[in-house]
């Protein structure tokens, strides 16, 4: 009998080996987003298939973007179709069809900021290190497009900041340093822009989701528990998911913050991506039994 989890209007029905890639193609995921057609995306650690495409029935499609990253860590679809891609230890942000072809990139390869991290320090715990918030970027974790065509970035591994730019790529203002008072960060690590206008951001190592205006002025705490959170999927109906990293729990909540699901364990800690199809099926970059080596899980909604 197929595992059913979640509870009330949010069950789902777990497929566990939804992913199927020929054998010449090792899945090391950290990040999924499917594109209007339902086409799932993954963010790779593989520098020979960094970019890996499936079915909504997780059949192999293909892959692209071989030798172009270094250390992938988010991924997205904008408004256009077109696909964002985080690369935390080059520093920059590529945007691309697709299909592969590169339209744009922001940031420096390699260039770090001032923020106290050593500059040969690329560690998951380097945002234990950083003394003082810093310029764009040092061990960026992800880009949000606004509607009127500015960005949004979160500079999370070696720096403890928001970034907001014009769509001209001018650096508009900068807002955060470590610590946990409001408009603090410890590791911020995942964006979204919601239906209201506001930022979320998904403060991970404070367990928290703090709210902005676009100005980046703060304006609340989620009041939900949450351990770790790592990105979100915002879909139509204004319906919040999260993975939690440090729980290894998926949260499903309301624009308020109240948790509407959850499920998870100890096991799957390290859950990272997340992003929810046409027909309301969640894929999400998870670790489990089969070892720490992340993998995508698709919950089909029941």
């Amino acid at each position: 009998m197929a595992e059913i989890v979640g509870s009330g209007k949010y069950r789902y029905r777990v497929n566990w080996d939804w992913q199927r890639a020929p054998d010449s193609v090792e899945v090391r995921a950290c990040a999924v987003a499917a594109d209007a057609a339902d086409r799932v995306y993954c963010f790779n650690r593989n520098k020979d298939h960094p970019v890996v495409i499936f079915d909504r029935d997780g059949g192999f499609v293909g892959s692209w973007g071989a030798g172009l990253f270094q250390f992938p860590h988010a991924i997205r679809f904008d408004a256009d179709d077109n696909l964002w891609l985080t690369d935390e230890h080059y520093g920059q942000f590529f945007k691309f069809t697709k299909d592969g072809k590169l339209l744009q990139t922001i940031g420096e390869r390699d260039a770090r900021s001032d923020t106290g991290v050593p500059n040969d320090d690329y560690s998951s715990t380097a945002w234990k290190k950083v003394t003082h918030g810093g310029g764009p970027f040092n061990l960026p974790t992800d880009i949000v497009e606004a509607p009127d065509g500015s960005y949004f970035m979160s500079d999370g591994y070696g720096n403890a900041r928001v970034h907001k730019f014009s769509a001209d790529l001018r650096l508009i203002k900068s807002w955060g340093e470590p610590g946990n008072a409001p408009g603090q960060f410890n590791l911020p690590h995942g964006l979204w822009i919601d239906s209201r206008g506001r930022l979320l951001v998904a403060d991970r190592e404070n367990d928290r989701v703090q709210v902005f205006d676009q100005d980046g002025n703060f304006l609340s705490v989620w009041p939900v528990e949450l351990i770790g959170p790592a990105f979100f999927y915002v879909d139509r109906d204004d319906i919040v998911y999260i993975p939690e990293h440090n729980g290894g729990f998926i949260s499903i909540l309301s624009l308020d913050g109240e948790r509407l699901a959850r499920w998870g364990n100890e096991i799957h800690r390290s859950t990272h991506g997340i992003w929810v199809d046409s027909e309301g099926s969640i894929y999400a970059v998870q670790p489990g039994e089969w070892g720490r080596i992340r993998r995508v899980v698709k919950y089909e909604r029941v």
